[in-house]
């Protein structure tokens, strides 16, 4: 089993500022809000929030299936792009994350990409395999991923009523 050479990505429009969209993903607590198969994410080793070098701890499921990895921030700046690499509980490389977001010319909306990098070695896909019950990991995470960015979008686009007259 070799490794996916080729990084998967989806992308969608959001109604909504690059900022708004940026600070929920940004936000690893509330991942498991939008991913299909994350149950938790917890910060580590003293950090609070995504910046370089944070790390934390994802704890995942499928089905009755249950597995952690750990995660480090590569890239976070602020209305563009949170980038993080995943390691399995060995410390074994699994992954690159990547949400890019591009705003719109008027500010208002933006386009958001979801990339995965599969970065797993015979071993990780063995056991993760084993582990998940997922052997087709990219058909997988494609379609999870397509599942995100839309719970991600109606997060984004949700408005809320201030209750002030005028308002819509």
């Amino acid at each position: 089993m070799a490794s996916n050479p080729d990084p998967i990505s989806v992308t969608t429009g959001i109604d909504a500022p690059a900022a708004r969209v940026y600070a929920l993903v940004a936000d690893l607590t509330r991942m498991s809000e939008f991913s299909p198969e994350t149950d938790d994410v917890v910060w580590t080793d003293g950090a609070t929030g995504a910046a370089p070098g944070a790390r934390f701890t994802g704890r995942n499921r499928r089905g009755w299936r249950r597995w952690s990895t750990h995660g480090t921030v590569v890239t976070a700046e602020p209305g563009v792009e949170l980038t993080f690499d995943i390691h399995s509980v060995a410390n074994l490389p699994v992954a690159r994350w990547s949400y890019t977001i591009e705003p719109g010319a008027d500010g208002t909306a933006c386009r958001v990409t979801e990339t995965w990098e599969d970065r797993r070695g015979v071993v990780i896909k063995v056991l993760g395999g084993l582990g998940t019950g997922v052997w087709d990991r990219s058909g997988h995470n494609r379609a999870g991923m397509t599942e995100t960015l839309a719970r991600l979008k109606r997060a984004a686009e949700r408005v809320k009523p201030t209750g002030l007259a005028g308002d819509s």
